[in-house]
């Protein structure tokens, strides 16, 4: 029986991913300015069709 190749992350990738996650965040390199910048982006991005239609998709608090 053939078995597939399913490629992803190790339990030590995701706990490397989280913990740099944490000092960047701790250090101030991800601020939430900066995190609903990335959201506003990638909400342009997907619902691309609602910028052409002067929707605004600004995440604002």
């Amino acid at each position: 029986m053939a078995y597939r190749y399913r490629p992803g992350i190790s339990l030590i990738g995701l706990l490397y991913i989280i913990i740099g996650l944490f000092v960047a965040w701790d250090r101030g390199y991800i601020t939430v300015e900066l995190l609903r910048r990335v959201g506003s982006a990638l909400l342009a991005v997907f619902l691309w069709f609602l910028v052409l239609l002067d929707v605004n998709l600004h995440i604002n608090a």
